[in-house]
């Protein structure tokens, strides 16, 4: 989509970055995580004992299941 609006095409061998960089447009994995994150700060400071915290300090098992 970045390439359609600058009018570019792959033929023209211009990197994600320098288009990223032309159209002003942030990478969706870099939003993705850093909300991630985000989500994770806010959840942590929760003291009510509701899932999200418990869903965040989960540590899963080792081992086979029997």
């Amino acid at each position: 989509m970045e390439r359609a609006m600058l009018g570019v095409s792959l033929r023209d061998q211009i990197r994600n970055e320098e288009i990223r960089r032309r159209t002003r447009v942030t990478d969706i994995a870099q939003r993705v995580a850093k909300l991630k994150w985000q989500w994770a700060g806010h959840i942590a400071q929760r003291t009510d004992g509701l899932w999200g915290l418990k869903v965040l300090e989960c540590r899963p098992r080792t081992g086979k299941r029997t």
